[in-house]
């Protein structure tokens, strides 16, 4: 495994049911950098991150996180894992939150105003989490998972529905964290989201249809856009009857 992968998958295949549903995905995620997961709803790619993060059954293949394969205990606190609905408690203001999880994770209790202060929520942390804007509360989720300070963070659509005030900031966010060496891993079917990456794997229909930056990807299929560049490279492997 080369010592700059965060995340290194081989041959991953995910079965459901009795197909498969992720099949003979190969690919790196570069330490240090963002790398964005894009494709359409239901590609698979929700299924993939749970594989990485260790938390997904039935899953064949190499896949390695920091060195370490997936799930070992030893990356619960080295790998931030944020799911396209907020996973926290709606009763609870964003501050008893991210107290509550900091004692699971073992994280010291400044990590909890450090994150407040990271996702821009101090003014809000003491509401209920159910009184929270969709945005807010998807900023607590992220909170939640930046208390540990990990080395990996996989976000599963964490842009999707909000402003696009907030998806700047959140862009803005996730760049400063891969400056100071975290290596994210973002999914979206928003394939204008690719600007913001500094690598994009496309899925479709389970399979990985292209690994590349931006620039390699375009200059691969001519095309002038990540979503052109898509749907060229869909044809070229499903040409028209």
């Amino acid at each position: 495994m080369a010592a700059a992968a965060g995340i290194e998958l081989r041959n991953l295949t995910v079965v459901r049911g009795d197909r498969p549903v992720v099949e003979d995905v190969t690919a790196t995620v570069h330490r240090g950098q963002i790398t964005g997961l894009l494709g359409p709803s239901g590609c698979g790619k929700s299924t993939l991150m749970r594989a990485i993060v260790g938390v997904q059954a039935r899953v064949s293949g190499t896949l390695e996180i920091l060195g370490l394969a997936a799930g070992t205990p030893a990356l619960r606190s080295r790998v931030g894992y944020v799911t396209q609905a907020p996973a926290v408690y709606a009763d609870l203001t964003a501050r008893e939150n991210l107290r509550y999880f900091a004692r699971i994770l073992g994280a010291p209790t400044a990590a909890v105003e450090n994150a407040l202060e990271v996702v821009a929520l101090e003014t809000h942390a003491d509401q209920p989490v159910s009184r929270l804007s969709g945005g807010q509360q998807a900023r607590v989720s992220l909170a939640t998972a930046l208390l540990a300070s990990p080395e990996v963070l996989v976000l599963d659509e964490p842009t999707v529905g909000l402003d696009p005030v907030l998806r700047r900031d959140l862009w803005a966010l996730f760049r400063r964290l891969a400056d100071d060496g975290v290596t994210l891993l973002i999914s979206s079917h928003v394939m204008d989201e690719a600007e913001h990456c500094d690598r994009i794997l496309l899925m479709r229909a389970g399979r990985l249809l292209a690994d590349g930056t931006r620039e390699e990807l375009l200059a691969r299929s001519d095309a002038t856009s990540v979503e052109d560049a898509f749907l060229r490279l869909v044809e070229q492997r499903e040409p028209a009857a």
